[in-house]
């Protein structure tokens, strides 16, 4: 095994920082004492050209109001381009503090009160929640399991498309279940709505994090027709652990769509931005390539053990194969057991701080989402915990 330039292992203490992952499970999880494995950021440090050019502006010591200048446009059209071959313009491209308020932001400005609006369960919760608080109507497509991965149900999509909807938010990657969407199924969703008068939102946050035989396509850059009608969020945050520094970039072609846009984010004074974030964010697009090659290596590794791990102490759990995040979806239906005997069995009878499959919509009850995006020791540590929920499980129901 070649050695890693970049040091994954050591851990480094987070409590008492005010991490919302590691102190805040009591009042999230109604379990303050669970090795968190919830939230969605790594347990590593950025890389060293990240904290070079945060020290670097910290000294500086005046942060006044600050523009977006040529750098940080270059620094997202040049990733963009380098990582998934889409060429973007400046003038594509606007600031916000993250990916959900992108898509808050877009709800509010691309659909009116009481429009429908498309997700594909199970998804990350905060997509229902944008929703609701903007008004509008959560129009439900599931993903569907065809006894190897997840897969979107186009038959069903075009029914709900026929009801009349505004907009059809797609992950992609998805998160939780960790597929990598293919060219044909990009192809296929993009055509529906177009034909439909749907506006397409693909929140691509998770696109740098995929795994060796899938590849991250942009939906946006599958032709013209298909750019015209998608607005895509990107952001440094999951990539290079910087969440905390709240800075997305949104990708809008179509200038009729981004005026709009930008409008809005004028009316609400969120044009501006973080300095550390806009820092951070070019340093890491710029500088943190060879990082991030060794993180997907090392994520690969903590994937592979987690899968023989389950496979020899705990055979039944169904277990899906992630193409690209560091969370890992596990089935847990062959337990028969309720949700509230789920969180008794890891949050009281053992310290398995893992994330409630039914948090993230229609299809996830009976699953649990894990991030094994930290150190091999605590890896192997939550494991443990959750062996011990499981067994507890397994000899008890």
């Amino acid at each position: 095994m070649r050695q890693s330039t970049f040091d994954f292992d050591t851990v480094i203490p987070r409590r008492g920082t005010e991490s919302y992952k590691w102190d805040y499970t009591d009042k999230m999880l109604g379990a303050p004492d669970v090795l968190p494995m919830w939230v969605a950021d790594m347990d590593f440090v950025s890389p060293e050209p990240v904290l070079a050019a945060l020290h670097q502006r910290v000294n500086h010591g005046v942060f006044g109001y600050t523009a977006k200048g040529p750098g940080y446009y270059a620094a997202v059209r040049n990733w963009l381009q380098r990582r998934h071959g889409w060429s973007v313009k400046d003038d594509w491209i606007a600031n916000m503090p993250g990916v959900v308020a992108a898509l808050r932001l877009a709800v509010d400005v691309f659909s009116n009160p009481g429009d429908n609006i498309i997700v594909q369960p199970p998804v990350y919760y905060p997509f229902f929640k944008v929703i609701k608080e903007n008004g509008r109507k959560i129009l439900e497509n599931p993903l569907q399991w065809d006894g190897r991965r997840y897969v979107m149900d186009f038959q069903q999509l075009e029914q709900q498309l026929q009801k009349g909807a505004s907009m059809l938010i797609l992950c992609s990657p998805h998160n939780p279940v960790g597929r990598v969407w293919e060219r044909w199924e990009l192809e296929k969703l993009s055509h529906l709505c177009i034909q439909h008068g749907t506006l397409l939102v693909a929140d691509e946050i998770w696109a740098d994090l995929v795994f060796p035989g899938a590849e991250h396509i942009c939906v946006a850059d599958l032709n013209p027709e298909a750019a015209a009608n998608t607005m895509t969020c990107v952001a440094p945050s999951k990539t290079f652990n910087l969440a905390g520094l709240t800075t997305s970039s949104v990708i809008i072609a179509d200038a009729a769509k981004m005026r709009r846009y930008q409008q809005a984010i004028a009316t609400q004074d969120l044009g501006l931005g973080n300095i550390l974030g806009m820092t951070a964010m070019q340093a890491a697009f710029d500088h943190g390539e060879p990082w991030l090659q060794e993180l997907l290596l090392y994520l690969e590794r903590n994937v592979a053990w987690a899968k023989d791990f389950l496979r020899r102490r705990h055979p039944r759990v169904g277990w899906i194969e992630p193409e690209a995040t560091y969370l890992l979806w596990l089935d847990l239906r062959y337990l028969s057991v309720t949700e509230p005997q789920l969180t008794e069995a890891f949050y009281e009878k053992a310290r398995a701080g893992v994330h409630m499959g039914s948090k993230f919509g229609t299809g996830g009850e009976g699953f649990v989402r894990v991030n094994i995006a930290a150190p091999r020791s605590l890896v192997e540590e939550g494991f443990a915990e959750i062996s011990r929920g499981l067994t507890y499980l397994e000899n008890n129901s």
